[in-house]
């Protein structure tokens, strides 16, 4: 089975962006395993409450096929973790997808996984991004080999879509 880790903010993560994809992906019969920095009740920018499964400092990135960062408002403060970004590096060095959306990319970027790739973000996530070396490209959905981003909360269901996708035509070819 396809395993997915989800990672969102302990507060002010963007409810549909989470709600969205991950019922895309868990339609899609993907077990999406859910993380943030607590294992408290994480909550929404909206109210949304979601209690994640595990906290990062348990993840070993070589357990899932994806790492996926949620955006909205406190996504910036997943930077300061050195274990979230530990777990995006680690997925990037063994070739797995990589996916963020809304201001989830600034947290690739910080990692170091976005030199010349290309990528979106929130519009006022683009200086942030491309000074951690992407080319910014203002689309809803960007995909570059293993990254996808997407620019926020309308494009939610198509970036759920496009990790279904992505790894669905992954697993055929391994």
């Amino acid at each position: 089975m396809t395993k997915l880790l989800m990672i969102i903010a302990p507060r002010n993560f963007r409810d549909e962006e989470f709600q969205e994809s991950f019922d895309v992906c868990k339609k899609a019969n993907f077990d999406v395993t859910v993380a943030s920095v607590t294992t408290d009740t994480c909550v929404g920018m909206f109210g949304a409450r979601v209690t994640p499964d595990r906290n990062v400092d348990e993840i070993d990135a070589s357990q899932f096929d994806a790492v996926i960062i949620i955006g909205g408002a406190g996504t910036p403060v997943l930077k300061q973790y050195p274990k979230v970004l530990q777990i995006i590096q680690n997925a990037a060095e063994q070739n797995k997808v990589l996916a963020a959306i809304c201001l989830g990319p600034i947290v690739l970027a910080k990692a170091g996984v976005l030199k010349g790739k290309r990528a979106t973000v929130f519009s006022s996530g683009v200086s942030e991004i491309k000074s951690g070396g992407a080319e910014y490209v203002p689309e809803h959905v960007v995909l570059d080999g293993n990254l996808i981003t997407a620019d926020g909360p309308g494009a939610a269901a198509k970036f759920g879509e496009a990790i279904v996708k992505a790894l669905t035509s992954k697993s055929r070819f391994q």
